[in-house]
């Protein structure tokens, strides 16, 4: 008895699901070498180590420069195309803008 029920059970499951409306996901997959996915170009900005004056006679004079701020102190110089951070006087990091197209 409990093998016909068991049996039963299963077939009505299966019955259940064959009922069910199905649903289908397609999804396309677009591979992009590694090489292309940024510019590759190495950018002329300033690296880092590199003194306030150096960037001033190589790159010209900020468009914006905001700070010093906390302590070490840090400053922001704002060109075209990137931002600069110092701390006292020496590059740290450089951080290129977005460039929508």
């Amino acid at each position: 008895m409990n093998k016909n029920r068991t049996l039963l059970g299963a077939l009505a499951l299966s019955t259940t699901l064959a009922l069910l409306p199905t649903a289908s996901a397609v999804a396309e997959e677009i591979l992009v070498p590694v090489g292309s996915q940024a510019d590759r170009e190495p950018a002329n900005i300033p690296r880092t180590g590199t003194s306030q004056d150096t960037v001033r006679s190589t790159w010209g004079a900020p468009l914006e420069i905001q700070g010093p701020v906390g302590q070490p102190p840090i400053t922001q110089w704002h060109y075209q195309t990137f931002v600069v951070y110092f701390e006292n006087d020496r590059v740290i990091h450089t951080v290129l803008k977005h460039n929508p197209q």
